[in-house]
């Protein structure tokens, strides 16, 4: 920056500055600074022509007037003619002015403009850094109009200054930020990836900064940035802190751009590269190294850079989730940590740890911190540190641990901030019925959770208890025993109650042989918690009466009075009144046989995703720590105790992203004998002799959910077969419901999943991962089974589900095709037109294209032709194409190997009733595939 001359000190400014400061009140400054602005306008308006000087020390002045909250409203076209000037202050001055007061929708915006361009065009390295900060200030949506396209040149030119390069960079990065849609992608974006080899650390910084956030919206065009990325983080790592010294800070070289470069390589998945990789692993390893090393400063600077890159590269491990050793080491850095006197380490390593639990390769080295994070919990002052120990406590829970983790939650329950309450108390219920070998460990363990914090054991735990007491014939009575002598005690929270009565009120006869606990014992003890009850819980009690009628004859009569009494039947609250008259009527009214069929024992709830664990994850919220449980691996049985899963073998590594979709949770089927059961083990049978031929209408059905997920996949007089799916870039989730429609028990029941011998042959382009069903399905029942699935690489033919099972003593078998298709895997990407035409063009060699001409089989609607598109995965382009009859589109294929860009272009002719299909992808089998499965929707 130019040096400032003594006549640029404005001693004018300098004394009204004085003058302001030494005002004694509000009314003396006010006074002051209208005579000032009174002076101000006097000049402006003078019939004398002010010099430049003069002009940059008014409006200093009214500058620093708008600064103290007043408002100004004039002296803008002064700071404007202040940017043509030739002199550095003036033109600074100009520039401050504009920054901080000209709305985006002054009418001076053009002459400004004008101004701004000039200097851009000046080649002036100080005039054009001026210019940019200004742009990158106002951001406005008019500034991105007007120099979208004239920055990106200034940021690629060769003879552009270092200096404007960093300041073309951010402001690039700024107007991206407020207007993407304005600052498009040309043929500057390959050639500001290689800004990331300049020699100045400046410019490789901002541009780092920039391509991590272009890559974020295109990773695929800036892809060639990792290799990049990797080799310049090499070259900072192993460099010693001379090598750097303009940009070493505290002994720790260029931390700010190391740190940026490892988020920028949390873009994109593993390189493909060897060498790449082995030179990343190397970088990685290097940092794990250097931290273990002595500090070479005492300064609290210096370790908060050396941790700063340290944690930025625990973040890049866990990223990529692909190398054990990393992985462990991470951990084991981080529980150094867990003790560090400096809380935000503390901290910062329990919410890292978090993530890292959910990792196969570090879940177990991460348990082996467990009685640090427990000392934690119960220790830690910052309750904000506590509140990580908890999360880190829930994600590495599992059935090796899980009765101690959920002891030490209950434990700090009782002193827990109330802030964290209702959260642990989600918890510990999701760990105590998702790990819960001994139910009776389960029952204890809730009514142990409403004793301590009823007040924030919200309706979902209750109910889930309710739920799984029902389903359960073994627990049963020892539920209704537990809940009988926890309700004696004289004081107990209502929600207790609520469970009392309803367990109680289905299985109270379980235990009304021993006199203690005799019917009308269980009524009256039920009956002295009613007066201190809400209005629901009332109205569950008086529910819980009747059914005390049907099982207790004996205690008949004594109900009857308390329904008949005028406390009942003339109660203000509606709801109670109508229930003690409808339940007095029927008592009375209907026989024995009447009673048994009205309040007969409620049937098992139907097996659903636990409202407990939804409640969790909305209250926590997506991209946090939590939600990473939906990603841990599978380490115990299901809430319904199924067995316990095998380890997961060394070939069948799940993908690093696994997380997204909660794909980790269940280990590929083990490689020996199936079990006597029958269930589901054999993926790929090789007896196909067995397998029926499909079911007619299965192609139909199959073409039918290429665009869509969910309905009814296939059904007969005995069968149906439901689908519910969701997919996210290579990761799938199908949920397929077996309904036995008749009144007969399915036995051995088989579910079986084959590949055709086209996917056999290719068995690692598609990964299919599954949960055993029951092999019985009573009469009338549903069984659902869960199949996790990764595309590996692009793929053409599809499963088969074959279903094999006794009804009546007859063999059943029927074999449906699974619709897991390529177009599952499409993740939408909205583009410009004129980026779309521009990628259209790079995929112009014969091998990217596919085309068919064919005849319309639907009516040519709009709508469901739009509904179809969207259907089929990729994101439909309005206002792309010239011809406003077409339909464009483009997604994003992801496997776990690559990424593959897709664009589509539908041409409908209303008159001929066809259509013309163009595909471009940059893979010939993916274009086929593609353009063959949307053909057959129209």
């Amino acid at each position: 920056m130019p040096a400032v001359s003594k006549g640029d000190g404005m001693r004018g400014l300098a004394v009204f500055i004085s003058d302001i400061r030494n005002c004694k009140s509000k009314e003396a400054e006010i006074k002051r600074i209208n005579k000032e602005l009174a002076n101000i306008r006097s000049k402006f308006k003078g019939d004398k022509a002010l010099d430049g000087y003069s002009k940059k020390k008014y409006v200093c002045k009214l500058l620093f007037i708008f600064l103290l909250g007043h408002d100004i409203d004039f002296g803008h076209m002064e700071a404007v003619n202040l940017l043509s000037s030739n002199r550095y202050t003036e033109k600074q001055i100009g520039y401050l002015f504009i920054s901080v007061l000209v709305n985006s929708n002054s009418e001076l915006i053009r002459l400004i403009n004008n101004a701004i361009k000039n200097d851009l065009a000046s080649r002036n390295p100080t005039f054009m850094g001026l210019a940019l900060h200004c742009i990158a200030n106002v951001g406005s949506r008019e500034m991105a109009e007007a120099f979208a396209g004239e920055i990106p040149k200034i940021l690629v030119a060769g003879d552009t200054m270092d200096s404007a390069k960093q300041s073309a960079a951010l402001c690039l990065l700024r107007l991206y930020r407020t207007s993407p849609h304005l600052v498009p992608t040309g043929d500057w974006a390959s050639r500001v990836v290689h800004l990331l080899n300049d020699q100045h650390l400046g410019v490789v910084t901002a541009a780092t900064s920039l391509i991590t956030t272009l890559a974020q919206k295109n990773p695929e065009e800036f892809k060639t940035s990792v290799s990049l990325a990797v080799s310049r983080l090499s070259r900072i790592v192993t460099s010693a802190s001379t090598d750097l010294q303009d940009y070493t800070y505290y002994f720790v070289p260029a931390p700010w751009l190391s740190v940026k470069l490892l988020r920028l390589l949390q873009c994109y998945p593993p390189p493909e590269d060897p060498a790449v990789r082995g030179r990343l692993t190397e970088c990685l390893e290097t940092i794990l190294n250097k931290a273990q090393e002595p500090p070479k400063s005492k300064k609290v600077q210096h370790s908060n850079a050396k941790n700063a890159v340290l944690f930025e590269a625990i973040s890049l491990i866990i990223h990529h989730d692909s190398e054990p050793n990393l992985l462990v080491r991470a951990c084991n850095q981080l529980g150094q940590f867990l003790q560090h006197r400096e809380t935000n380490l503390r901290y910062l390593a329990l919410e890292s740890m978090c993530t890292l639990a959910s990792s196969e390769f570090s879940h177990e080295a991460v348990k082996t911190h467990i009685e640090t994070v427990i000392t934690a919990l119960k220790t830690e002052r910052d309750v904000s540190v506590r509140q990580r120990a908890v999360d880190l406590l829930y994600a590495m829970c599992d059935r090796s641990n899980a009765q101690q983790i959920v002891a030490e939650m209950l434990s700090y329950l009782e002193t827990a901030d109330y802030s964290i309450r209702e959260e642990i108390v989600l918890k510990v219920a999701i760990l105590a019925e998702k790990y819960a070998v001994d139910y009776t460990w389960y029952v204890d363990t809730i009514l142990n959770l409403i004793r301590i914090a009823g007040d924030y054991v919200s309706e979902e735990v209750w109910y889930r208890v309710i739920q799984i007491v029902i389903n359960r014939d073994d627990v049963q009575g020892y539920a209704a025993k537990t809940v009988f002598e926890s309700l004696q005690a004289p004081a107990c929270h209502e929600n207790l109650v609520k469970v009392g009565g309803y367990i109680l009120g289905e299985f109270g006869n379980l235990i009304a042989g021993d006199p203690r606990s005799s019917p009308l014992v269980q009524f009256n003890l039920l009956h002295s918690k009613f007066h201190l009850c809400s209005v629901p819980t009332r109205a569950l009690l008086l529910s819980t009466y009747i059914k005390f009628v049907n099982l207790f004859p004996e205690v008949k009569s004594t109900i009857q009075d308390v329904l008949r009494s005028d406390s009942q039947l003339r109660n203000a609250d509606a709801e109670l009144q109508q229930r003690a008259v409808e339940y007095l009527r029927l008592s009375t009214v209907a026989s024995t046989d009447i009673l048994a069929t009205v309040l007969e024992e409620m049937p098992p709830f139907p097996e659903r995703e636990s409202s407990i664990l939804a409640k969790l994850k909305k209250k926590k919220g997506p991209g946090t720590v939590m939600g990473l449980e939906e990603g841990k691996r599978e380490r115990g049985p299901d809430v319904n105790g199924g067995p316990e899963p095998a380890p997961a073998s060394a070939t069948s590594t799940p993908s690093p992203s696994a997380d997204l979709l909660g794909l980790g949770a269940v280990p590929p089927a083990p490689a020996g004998p199936p079990p006597s059961g029958g269930l589901l083990v054999d993926v790929f049978s090789d007896s196909p002799s067995a397998v029926a031929p499909l079911a007619p209408g299965s192609e139909d059905n199959f073409a039918r959910f290429v665009c869509k997920n969910n309905g009814v996949l296939f059904e007969n007089q005995l069968l149906q077969i439901g689908l519910k799916s969701e997919f996210r870039q290579n990761l799938g989730r199908m949920f397929i419901f077996y309904g036995n429609k008749t009144s007969t028990q399915f036995l051995n029941f088989t579910p079986t999943l084959i590949c055709s011998d086209d996917l056999q042959a290719n068995i690692l382009d598609l990964s299919l991962q599954t949960k055993p069903v029951d092999p019985t399905v009573d009469g009338g029942a549903q069984v659902q089974q869960v199949v996790n699935i990764e595309c590996v690489s692009d793929f053409t033919e599809a499963p088969v589900l074959n279903i094999q099972f006794r009804y009546g003593g007859t063999f059943q078998n029927v074999s449906v095709k699974l619709p897991i298709t390529l177009n599952k895997f499409f993740q939408p990407t909205e583009m410009a037109s004129q980026d779309f035409f521009q990628r259209w063009k790079q995929l112009s060699s014969p091998q990217q294209e596919v085309q068919n001409i064919f005849k319309a089989k639907h009516p040519m609607d709009t709508e469901i032709t739009k509904a179809k598109i969207i259907g089929f995965g990729s994101a439909l382009l309005e206002e792309v194409d010239p011809n406003p009859a077409n339909f464009v589109g483009a997604g994003i294929i992801h496997t776990r190997t690559t990424q593959i860009g897709c664009l589509l272009r539908l041409e409908p002719n209303l008159q001929a009733q066809m259509y013309r299909l163009t595909l471009r992808t940059s893979k010939e089998t993916v274009s086929q595939r593609l353009c063959a499965l949307l053909s057959e929707q129209f």
